[in-house]
């Protein structure tokens, strides 16, 4: 019997393809599936993109911007590859890879292939700019017509997708959390506290992402500024063009000692274990896995009140919640859990047992019982 064949699309491998989908392959894999991967090589060296259970990978020039000239070859290769290949199952992510894909599978649809399209966080949301509304909200809205299942991570995308035409708009509760080395690994934390640099008594706030402006990490360096506490050290893990400002804006404010910015590490769990808090400011989130290993680790949380954060975090009891730009807010909260040993202690179990029903294990059963109502009775 010839194997049934899946693709995964994305529009790169090290930030998406390999920081969320292993564990997806794997079940493919698990389950008899030819597994093909279409995304963009984005390692600075191009020999370390080796795909765990992959069979076949097509390397594509996936532009994140619609308007760059690569996605229009991106979409001939990507549609020669789909109507070559007759694919059992298309699983797209990101917006770009999403959209590509779902177009390039119209004729391979008419032959069954099944279209899923998991939607990481839309870019049309609660406060979003209205421009965001126009122009994402609107092509989603197109673009669901050639989506076999619509898959949503958090409550408010689930909500809104329900007016879409999709065959079929389903809800996990994210990628899934592998939560295996938070639960092993032990750490010496004064020997890792001295390994990143600093004091055995310092107290510690996380933050893990991007350094842009969507990640906000501004508002936290103003916070700390507020509290006027030189024990308090922000670490910030993840590189980006908001480097050189964030360092200026910590220096301006007279805290640049109490900031560290740690670049892209991979040992964030070790980081989580030495670390007090974690700060989460986004001014927009899907559902961040980085806040799911945060809880994982048994952090508090100090975040924004945005879609996805409030399916994680219960304001006032795993952390606060508050509006993005409210300095004042997160100063208080910062100084009320780092004051208030109990309170933390409290926030640290509350977490722990919340994050739960987003291991990988629980999202993985959700997923298999999508894919095995797919091949029972399909979705058309």
């Amino acid at each position: 019997m010839e194997k049934k064949k899946v693709l995964f699309v994305a529009t790169v491998v090290k930030a998406h393809i390999m920081a969320f989908h292993i564990p997806y392959l794997k079940w493919y894999k698990e389950n008899g599936y030819e597994i093909s991967v279409c995304a963009k090589n984005d390692y600075d060296n191009k020999g370390d993109c080796i795909i765990p259970y992959c069979d076949n990978f097509y390397d594509l020039p996936f532009e994140r911007s619609p308007i760059k000239f690569n996605n229009l070859r991106t979409y001939k290769q990507l549609k020669d590859i789909i109507d070559s290949k007759e694919f059992d199952i298309i699983h797209c992510h990101t917006p770009m890879g999403g959209a590509l894909a779902r177009l390039a599978a119209k004729d391979a649809r008419k032959k069954n292939a099944k279209v899923i399209y998991t939607a990481h966080g839309f870019h049309f949301y609660k406060g979003a700019p209205l421009l965001n509304w126009l122009i994402y909200y609107s092509i989603e809205k197109w673009l669901s017509r050639y989506t076999d299942i619509l898959l949503t991570i958090n409550k408010e995308d689930y909500k809104r997708a329900k007016k879409f035409k999709s065959n079929s708009i389903e809800y996990i509760p994210g990628v899934g959390l592998d939560n295996s080395s938070f639960n092993k690994k032990e750490v010496d934390k004064n020997e890792k506290k001295a390994d990143i640099g600093v004091q055995e008594d310092s107290y510690i706030i996380l933050s893990v992402g991007e350094l842009n402006k969507n990640k906000n990490h501004e508002v936290i360096i103003k916070a700390i500024a507020k509290m006027k506490n030189r024990n308090i050290k922000y670490l910030i893990c993840g590189q980006g063009a908001m480097e050189n400002q964030l360092k200026e804006l910590a220096y301006k404010l007279g805290v640049e000692e109490q900031l560290i910015l740690m670049g892209y590490r991979n040992d964030i769990d070790e980081i989580c274990k030495v670390s007090d808090l974690f700060a989460f400011p986004s001014y927009r989130e899907g559902l961040s896995l980085s806040l799911m290993e945060a809880m994982a680790a048994g952090l508090p949380v100090v975040g924004s009140d945005i879609r996805g954060n409030s399916d994680l975090v219960d304001n006032g009891e795993g952390g606060y919640l508050l509006s993005p730009e409210d300095v004042n807010g997160y100063s208080k909260s910062i100084k009320a859990i780092m004051n208030n040993q109990q309170l933390s202690g409290k926030m640290a179990m509350v977490n722990k047992l919340k994050i739960r029903e987003f291991y990988i294990e629980n999202v993985l059963k959700d997923y298999s019982d999508i894919i095995t109502k797919i091949n029972k009775v399909g979705y058309r």
